[in-house]
């Protein structure tokens, strides 16, 4: 196939543009700059000088190319953010950038498109013990500064699965982790905070597991179709910091204080998701079975 991917060059674009190429796909991506398109080359994928932001440039980059498939990966994830606003810049990629692309979609000939959601879609709250699956109520709001990444993700979802030009997939996410994560296991790479005590539980998804699982989507997945895509173990952000030698504690409150997102996301919320649906209908199940052989990857 032919994909247009949106994010070729960050945590998870990197695997998945390689992984795409391994598999003998050819990879178009929209780059902003020169040195993003030499990123975009140095990957093996065709560079495409074009901001997914602005409709009327992405457009006319498309215009008379092809493609089978579009891939939505965009974010601005780099560093979390003290407060969260409607105009939060990764909910922008979720709404406008998703609308363009689905437009370019339309320009490409692509009958395709696979976006980014994330499991965090299903509520920053103590879900209990019990693992939830898609059949779970998604993009429950809980009156906290995290609705508005909850609404992106609803919003996301929402255009893609009204698209009536193209079968759309959506990927629910674990919380990343690996080379180019807030949890890079590669040496020198900068410490992330983490409550004293652990915080709660979360499903996690090493980047690599996450590229192989959107390629099985892109080949198997279903229209109208959303997939968790977890590893099997979910574990604690204490567990992982621990796992990746960093030693960077904060007690809960001033982590709350600092970052109040932070503390919706580890303090308030116990999160364990099932794979069952991916490995069912895709044939994908993580390499990774838990971030205790994930972070010797490095």
């Amino acid at each position: 196939m032919r994909i247009l991917l949106a994010g070729a060059t960050g945590a998870i674009g990197r695997p998945l543009t390689r992984a795409l190429i391994r598999d003998g796909h050819e990879v178009l991506a929209p780059a902003r700059s020169q040195g993003s398109a030499e990123a975009v080359r140095a990957l093996g994928a065709v560079p495409l000088l074009a901001d997914a932001l602005d409709r009327e440039g992405l457009l006319r980059a498309v215009d008379g190319l092809s493609a089978d498939a579009v891939v939505h990966q965009l974010t601005a994830l780099k560093a979390p953010r003290r407060t969260l606003t409607a105009d939060d810049p990764s909910n922008v990629l979720r709404d406008r950038g998703t609308a363009h692309l689905l437009e370019a979609a339309g320009v490409l000939g692509a009958s395709r498109f696979v976006t980014q959601s994330l499991v965090l879609g299903y509520g920053y709250r103590d879900h209990g013990d019990r693992p939830l699956t898609e059949e779970d109520p998604f993009g429950v709001r809980g009156g906290t500064v995290a609705d508005h990444v909850i609404t992106g993700l609803v919003e996301a979802e929402g255009q893609l699965f009204a698209a009536d030009h193209v079968a759309g997939t959506a990927l629910r996410y674990g919380v990343f982790y690996g080379p180019g994560t807030w949890f890079d296991p590669t040496p020198g790479s900068r410490p992330f905070p983490v409550p004293l005590g652990g915080g709660g539980t979360m499903s996690w998804v090493h980047v690599e597991d996450a590229a192989e699982a959107t390629v099985a989507a892109l080949e198997r997945g279903g229209a109208g179709e959303a997939y968790n895509i977890v590893d099997d173990r979910p574990s604690t952000w204490g567990e992982l910091a621990a796992a990746r030698g960093s030693r960077l504690r904060l007690p809960g409150g001033l982590l709350r204080l600092a970052v109040p997102y932070l503390g919706a996301l580890m303090l308030d919320t116990r999160l364990r998701v099932s794979h069952a649906k991916a490995t069912r209908e895709l044939g994908w199940s993580p390499r990774y079975a838990d971030h205790r052989t994930g972070m010797r990857t490095g």
